[in-house]
């Protein structure tokens, strides 16, 4: 039985109130953070085993970053459209749960691939699968927590990615390491097979819009196409979109190669990235995202720019840190500087997805959050991985030994495209009003 009533904090909310949070939250909120980590912990599989699937499978990088990047992008920006419309009107528990059993078989069909074709289609599938793991989880916590906690509450689940691949790396690597790339992919995915059947016992679909002002609107139901409109037409939407894009390209592309980078050109083993380069995406990454969320509480409250700036900053500062960590002679001192960028590089995420659900009504929120991903999802993770392992394959004739580094290098521009674009939203979110509204 699902654990907590998510009906009794939200009848309780009186006009003018802050309303708490609805009971039960907090033990849903970390049972879909769970299973976020098991999201990114699939997804980033490919990228932190790539070397020993290279030696099997015999592709090159560009195959490398098609697989991970503009192959895997197109089913899970795309589908997960479809997906956010079906659980804004349905029970969007059981749309997570049965994403999360069907990506999670899919992982098991990775290890099991024989040709690169089969690997092709299993990650196909997978995104298929985890497009409908994310969207329907915003909008969940969005129903469990009121508009003041839900930077904070956005931001733990946020830690998902960071724990997922820290995980990812200790696991997927040492499991490799003992046995084969193939015994990771089996029995990280058997894992997820069983956390979907563990969210549908402990979790319970909250009430729509129960903890927000304009509760009264979930009684309409918008169209598929009035949301996409809406979502489109807003320039603020569409601007944090292009923005976290921007910024994805880089995360994306400088992460499906890091691991790649450090064991190629660095001089690392699967060993030591099991240890080092899993700490560092475990503790730096969380602080990060950790760190923004609670930022996005405290100064959104003040200026809704906060939801702007804050990236902004953070991407200026993380350029230093990611030419050294790329120009770096050896993995040590690279790792050294990789604490940097892993630290300030996702300080746009929280800031993304708490502006896109303050800013729509409930009954869109699940298909919002999912046209938020398309857009962020198809520049980042579509073309970031293609573009990198496509320029070094294209550099290696004239830099056989350091074709990644000098393909890495060619990403630095992409910070700057990002802080124009956040900064272009601050002047949108200036004329707007002085304060974070909701809905």
């Amino acid at each position: 039985m699902a654990i907590g009533n998510p009906s009794i904090a939200a009848d309780r909310v009186e006009p003018g109130a802050q309303p708490a949070p609805v009971e039960g939250a907090w033990i849903a909120l970390a049972m879909l953070c769970f299973i976020y980590v098991l999201n990114f912990l699939d997804r980033q599989l490919l990228s932190i085993l790539a070397k020993p699937i290279q030696d099997t499978l015999h592709v090159t990088d560009s195959q490398l970053g098609l697989i991970g990047g503009l192959y895997f992008a197109l089913f899970y920006c795309f589908i997960s459209i479809p997906v956010g419309w079906l659980a804004d009107r349905t029970n969007r528990v059981n749309v997570l749960s049965l994403a999360c059993a069907l990506w999670s078989a899919a992982t098991i069909a990775c290890g099991l691939a024989r040709t690169y074709p089969e690997l092709v289609v299993a990650r196909m599938t997978v995104g298929i699968g985890e497009a409908g793991g994310v969207p329907p989880s915003y909008a969940i916590i969005s129903d469990y927590f009121p508009p003041n906690r839900r930077g904070t509450a956005l931001g733990l689940f946020n830690l998902g990615p960071p724990i997922g691949a820290a995980l990812g790396v200790a696991f997927g690597a040492s499991i490799a390491a003992a046995f084969s790339w193939r015994t990771a992919f089996v029995v990280l995915g058997a894992v997820g097979l069983f956390a979907a059947l563990a969210l549908v016992l402990m979790v319970r679909e909250p009430p729509r819009g129960g903890l927000d002002r304009a509760a009264a609107a979930t009684e309409k139901k918008s169209g598929f196409f009035q949301t996409l409109t809406m979502f489109f037409s807003r320039r603020e939407l569409m601007l944090v979109a292009l923005g976290s894009g921007a910024t994805q390209f880089i995360t994306y592309g400088m992460g499906n190669f890091t691991v790649l980078f450090l064991m190629r050109e660095k001089g690392m083993t699967l060993d030591q990235v099991a240890v080092y380069y899993a700490l560092i995406i475990g503790i730096a990454m969380s602080a990060g995202i950790f760190a923004s969320g609670w930022l996005i509480d405290r100064f959104t409250r003040r200026s809704k720019q906060a939801y702007a700036v804050i990236p902004a900053i953070s991407l200026v500062l993380a350029v230093p840190f990611y030419i050294g960590f790329v120009w770096a002679p050896e993995w040590r001192t690279a790792l050294l500087f990789l604490i940097g960028p892993t630290f300030l590089n996702y300080f746009y995420l929280s800031s993304a997805v708490t502006l896109v659900q303050q800013e729509v009504r409930p009954d869109q929120r699940v298909m919002s959050g999912a046209l938020l991903l398309l857009i962020m999802n198809m520049i980042g993770l579509g073309l970031g991985p293609t573009y990198v392992g496509a320029a070094s394959d294209f550099f290696r004739a004239d830099y056989p030994d350091h074709s990644l580094q000098i393909a890495l290098y060619t990403l630095t521009p992409f910070y700057g495209v990002a802080v124009v674009l956040f900064i272009w939203l601050a002047r949108v979110l200036r004329r707007q009003g002085p304060k974070a509204g909701a809905v």
